[in-house]
């Protein structure tokens, strides 16, 4: 059975609140995938990962965790554990993800490294100061901690003199884009996803291809992309220009079928039941898929086992534009 909701909240917000991310990460796990690739600090243009790649394989560390605590006697200590937990990081000893788990989601934003100076893009990052977004705070309906937490985000930008922001991840994108104006009143940062940028650059319909891809995949669209920030062209284009052919399930574009990620650390059950109807619409139409989603990778991963493949369109991107 689930533990506490309440408790579960409580927890992730106090998280936020205490520490800057619902399951905090040090900086070192946070920014190592940025080595050895000699990007400047800062800038006007940065990068900005939001840490969301970063966190996935700990947040399944954590939502495994949650599973077996809520199957035992300990469950009806939760409770007391978020009060301990404010005052030392329990969560953190409760997501241990394996070296290979972290390099699978850090390998995401070292793609998008590569594509945007193939495509001439200059731009920093803001390595410690890279924060995450608050994007299941703000979900969970803990208003005040992410308004604080959107202030935080606002005033690391600005220390670095940032202008414009590119995205990897939905839910990044929708945060900074379209509900941080509306909660602080005042974000003038310019917000495009990465997959926006390579296709305004010419590597879209009409663009260029360093390298041919053959082969037929399903495209799932991210809710949040699909719904709410209305990017749904860009990943086709870009797709289809380097090779793929792009096949469409029962439901897509902005009628997109949910993963099941954003409710999986509260009820991980009705979000592994939703991604396993996902996988099925995906699987009728090809054995391989591409997500564009860090949450919906690991959970329609999770729930197609070894009956397909799923694969970040950051992958499929780099070898067609920066191999």
């Amino acid at each position: 059975m689930p533990l506490p909701t309440g408790d579960v909240i409580g927890i992730l917000g106090d998280n936020l609140r205490l520490r800057n991310s619902v399951l905090p990460l040090s900086t070192k796990v946070a920014t190592r995938w940025t080595e050895g690739l000699g990007l400047p600090r800062g800038g006007e243009t940065v990068l900005y990962t939001g840490m969301m790649y970063q966190l996935i394989p700990y947040i399944e560390g954590l939502v495994k965790a949650e599973q077996r605590l809520g199957d035992s006697w300990l469950a009806k200590w939760t409770s007391l554990g978020r009060r301990v937990n404010r005052l030392v990081n329990l969560s953190g000893f409760m997501a241990r993800p394996s070296a290979q788990e972290r390099a699978l989601f850090d390998q995401v934003p070292i793609n998008v490294v590569h594509l945007l100076r193939a495509a001439g893009v200059e731009f920093g990052v803001l390595y410690e100061d890279d924060l995450y977004s608050g994007a299941l705070a703000y979900d969970l309906g803990l208003d005040e901690v992410f308004a604080g937490h959107a202030r935080r985000v606002r005033a690391a930008l600005a220390k670095h003199g940032v202008r414009r922001v590119i995205t990897i991840d939905p839910h990044t994108t929708n945060m900074l884009r379209s509900v941080y104006p509306k909660v602080l009143g005042s974000f003038e940062i310019e917000v495009r996803s990465y997959l926006e940028v390579l296709a305004e650059q010419g590597l879209g319909a009409n663009g260029r291809s360093a390298s041919k891809l053959s082969g037929t995949i399903a495209v799932h669209d991210s809710c949040v992309f699909a719904r709410y920030e209305g990017l749904v062209d860009e990943p086709r284009e870009l797709l289809a220009a380097a090779g793929l052919t792009v096949l469409e399930p029962e439901h897509t574009r902005r009628q997109t079928w949910c993963c099941g990620g954003p409710v999986e650390s509260l009820y991980p059950a009705k979000a592994a039941a939703n991604a396993a109807k996902r996988v099925e619409e995906l699987r009728d139409v090809a054995p391989d898929a591409v997500t564009m989603c860090p949450m919906c990778f690991v959970n329609l991963s999770g729930a197609g086992g070894d009956t397909m493949r799923f694969t970040d369109i950051s992958e499929y991107l780099r070898e067609a534009y920066a191999s």
